[in-house]
């Protein structure tokens, strides 16, 4: 799923037998960021005939994914008949699998949620297909006429072009077939991915201006591990198998605070993640463990002062520093981008991160920018809709 840059859109007009279906998709993409365009507008933009872009936009309406919002103001002629997206009817159902909550939603073409589920996640599989099949069947019989697909997003390795979820090590799941169990049951199309690849798909569509126009970008999700998404030339990087990003797993240091999903005491995930954080904390008390302290009450003692809280989460930013050096080494990103509850401490943490991150930086060469998100606190639910949406938005080539 490859996003398109309006600036290269005229350069991508296709020259054969796939013609009709990039240039819908090319037409599409006008109206979702240039909207209201009018049929004249977009036909200048792109070299296509006035009579071809009549046709495609005769399609996407009857799709239901754009609509006419009325006249704009004459240069000359007829007043021009302006479109935009169709808003407000549901094309997306997101399932967004975390090691603590499942949840699921249902979202129109602008990636704005119109219902929203929520269930405790369990370690027991069958109750879990229970679950998402009866929340994403209600979303299916509520709207039998619309042109939904489903977008699943979980914190393991996945296939999405067979659709496959491969692992979940939380769960120690393999070959979870739940994409294929709706499919099945509801006729509808599912795309599954890692929740680090969704969210960095989600920072294309739905995140800050500078990051959307970014083209190379390393996404990091802190949250139960550690995740993180790669974009090269604005699509995402997966790998064989969908395995890419498993960064969480890389070694950054010795006696790490907490075991890693994988085993291991010296991993990413085991030093920088909120289980890790949490622990850091604890054990800073004095305590094996504080189970009346969650990542959200610990960085609001941060941002209230407590130094205790304050004193952790610089540490913790020492070690995601780390890990964020040896990804700038590697990839050379415009931009590193944070995500998860962590980054509202972003005051706390952002000199430390830089630091690090100067390190691993020739003297001649730019430092990419660190910033963090701005998806906000459920990162991971825009992203089982961003990838839905990237779906119907990215180009056919």
């Amino acid at each position: 799923m490859k996003k398109i840059y309006l600036a290269k859109a005229k350069s991508q007009i296709a020259r054969h037998n796939t013609i009709r279906d990039i240039n819908k998709q090319i037409v599409l993409n006008y109206v979702r960021v240039r909207s209201p365009i009018s049929r004249a507008e977009i036909a200048r933009e792109t070299s296509l005939q006035r009579s071809t872009v009549s046709a495609i936009v005769d399609e996407l309406q009857s799709e239901g994914l754009i609509e006419e919002l009325g006249t704009g103001d004459s240069t000359g002629g007829r007043k021009p008949t302006l479109l935009q997206l169709r808003t407000g009817v549901p094309v997306a159902i997101g399932v967004d699998v975390t090691p603590r909550v499942t949840t699921v939603v249902l979202a129109d073409l602008s990636g704005t949620l119109l219902d929203t589920e929520r269930f405790p996640t369990s370690s027991d599989i069958e109750y879990m297909n229970k679950q998402i099949l009866e929340k994403v069947g209600h979303f299916v019989e509520m709207y039998p006429n619309a042109n939904l697909e489903v977008g699943i997003s979980i914190p393991g390795i996945a296939d999405p072009t067979t659709g496959t979820i491969v692992y979940i090590p939380y769960f120690q799941w393999s070959n979870w077939d739940i994409g294929k169990q709706i499919e099945e049951k509801f006729g509808v199309p599912v795309t599954i991915d890692n929740d680090a690849n969704a969210v960095a798909i989600a920072e294309l569509w739905f995140g800050d201006e500078e990051i959307k126009k970014t083209r190379n970008f390393v996404m990091i999700l802190v949250s139960e591990g550690i995740g993180t998404g790669i974009i090269v030339d604005g699509e995402v990087y997966r790998g064989e198998f969908g395995a890419a990003g498993e960064f969480g797993h890389m070694y950054v240091g010795e006696n790490a605070p907490v075991v890693c999903s994988c085993g291991r005491r010296d991993c990413w995930e085991a030093h920088a993640s909120e289980k890790a954080i949490l622990q850091r904390y604890a054990s800073a008390e004095g305590q094996p463990t504080n189970a009346n302290i969650d990542i959200d009450h610990l960085i609001g003692l941060a941002m209230n002062g407590e130094s205790r809280a304050v004193q952790t989460l610089r540490e913790s930013a020492h070690y995601l520093g780390i890990g964020i050096s040896n990804l700038i080494v590697g990839f050379s990103p415009q931009a590193i981008v944070i995500s998860g509850s962590i980054v509202r401490a972003w005051d706390v943490l952002k000199e430390e991160l830089n630091i690090l991150a100067g390190r691993s930086i020739r003297d001649e060469l730019p430092s990419p920018a660190i910033v963090r998100s701005s998806l906000g606190d459920d990162p991971t639910v825009l992203g089982s809709i961003a990838l839905v949406l990237a779906s119907k938005f990215a180009s056919a080539s």
